[in-house]
């Protein structure tokens, strides 16, 4: 059966200034799959990711070609509401990024800026957000408590609750486990496998284990190009490419 495309990029270029971060990127990112960005540091991915829901326009002298589609409308469109489109496709960052609020105030502001203001949505929304995100039996109880109280992994999963509450259909995580520990990873492995059946997740990893373990696809990038993206099988025990085979098995990067 053929995957259903969540998003195409078609020759996609772009450009801080006259550095030239990402070249003819040209790739689909399939519907309710996981689909996993590796490579070495500093080559394109986290540009890439944060270019699918044009979080990379807050930097100035940014410049872009080539073509995004996200339901067959070009992302980067002058009529394209921004707002609107990370809010559909929703973002989480390597660092844990709380507010400085209580863990009900933070699942909640998403919903607050978008004028929702009955509060039993509220309510039921922060809830169902936070059980989504494997969350709420460790919170339930403490949900007026500073969401600084939580440890790093719970952070992450109330930024993903967070990311969820506003209902995205695409979810953009880069490196959203590089910071914990081995059980808080593996809690958000197992996060990440649970929310592919209602969401789209496009992750940027450095852990090549991780990849293999969450990923159904995998692009490898390397110096701003996308050097070979198959199914994560594929990549991780017959890749087309001898760069591929020498990156995923370690002998650099």
């Amino acid at each position: 059966m053929r995957e259903e495309i969540a998003i195409t990029s078609k020759d996609f270029c772009f450009y801080y200034g006259k550095t030239q971060a990402l070249k003819n990127i040209s790739m689909d990112i399939y519907k309710n799959k996981v689909t996993g960005i590796i490579g070495p540091s500093g080559y394109g991915k986290s540009t890439f990711l944060r270019s699918l829901n044009r979080m990379n326009d807050v930097i100035r002298g940014i410049k872009t070609q080539g073509t995004i589609l996200y339901e067959g409308k070009e992302i980067y469109a002058s009529e394209q509401d921004v707002v609107s489109l990370r809010r559909r496709i929703g973002m989480v960052f390597q660092k844990s990024n709380p507010f400085p609020k209580s863990i009900f105030e933070n699942v909640a502001y998403g919903l607050k800026i978008n004028n929702v203001k009955d509060k039993n949505i509220i309510a039921t929304t922060v809830e169902k957000s936070l059980k989504s995100a494997a969350l709420w039996n460790e919170v339930k109880d403490r949900l007026q408590e500073s969401a600084f109280a939580l440890s790093g992994g719970q952070q992450q999963r109330l930024c993903i609750a967070r990311a969820l509450a506003v209902e995205p259909e695409i979810l953009l995580m880069d490196e959203p486990a590089s910071a914990l520990d081995p059980t808080a990873t593996l809690k958000i492995e197992e996060l990440i496998h649970e929310l592919k059946q209602n969401y789209t997740i496009a992750i940027v990893t450095h852990n090549m284990q991780q990849a293999a373990r969450i990923s159904d696809y995998t692009a490898f990038f390397m110096n701003g190009e996308l050097i070979e993206y198959d199914k994560t099988q594929k990549i991780f025990t017959n890749p087309s490419k001898r760069i591929t085979e020498d990156y995923i098995t370690g002998r650099f990067g």
